[in-house]
């Protein structure tokens, strides 16, 4: 595994070293002793999977408030994605900026995405699966959310106004710290 640290702080991105043969390749996904090197968690409280069937589906902005932020390292496990990270934290040299990269069964890079940060994807493939380790149980109550267009942001989607989004993404309120 190389781990990169990308331009808003405590965001990683985790690239595969595979070993390929005439079968296939083989490459770590986690290594305790390397994330915990990097300051990175190597406890997951829960792992979830999102199957979106169709392309141009987008999910999020979401995260979770403290006392239950969490992190998360996200991984696309068919298919592609653009991945987007925001960072919410109002004392940061980066707060509102974000990154998008893609991650795919083809490349096998994964995202991590620290407590304090927003998270939401793009499918750019029909048939888009989404592996999350996540760093802190579920807590409904702290679940929030910001619509993926709100000009606080200004992310940069790659698609066009044919997107599929749920009722409750699209009807979050401007965000505010």
């Amino acid at each position: 595994m190389i781990l990169k640290p990308q331009s808003l702080a405590g965001l990683w991105l985790i690239e595969p070293e595979r070993f390929e043969d005439a079968r296939g390749h083989f490459a770590r996904t986690f290594d305790a002793a390397a994330f915990s090197q990097s300051h990175l968690p190597t406890y997951w409280a829960q792992c979830s999977t999102s199957f979106n069937a169709r392309r141009h589906t987008l999910r999020g902005l979401h995260w979770q408030a403290a006392p239950h932020a969490e992190g998360k390292l996200v991984r696309c496990t068919r298919g592609r994605i653009y991945d987007v990270a925001v960072d919410l934290r109002p004392a940061s040299a980066t707060f509102r900026r974000w990154v998008g990269l893609e991650l795919s069964v083809e490349n096998g890079r994964q995202l991590y995405i620290p407590e304090g940060f927003a998270h939401g994807f793009l499918t750019l493939e029909d048939a888009s699966e989404v592996y999350y380790q996540i760093t802190a149980e579920f807590h409904p109550e702290s679940a929030r959310g910001a619509r993926w267009n709100d000009s606080a942001f200004q992310v940069k989607w790659p698609a066009g106004d044919d997107l599929i989004i749920s009722d409750r993404d699209q009807r979050y309120p401007d965000f505010s710290p």
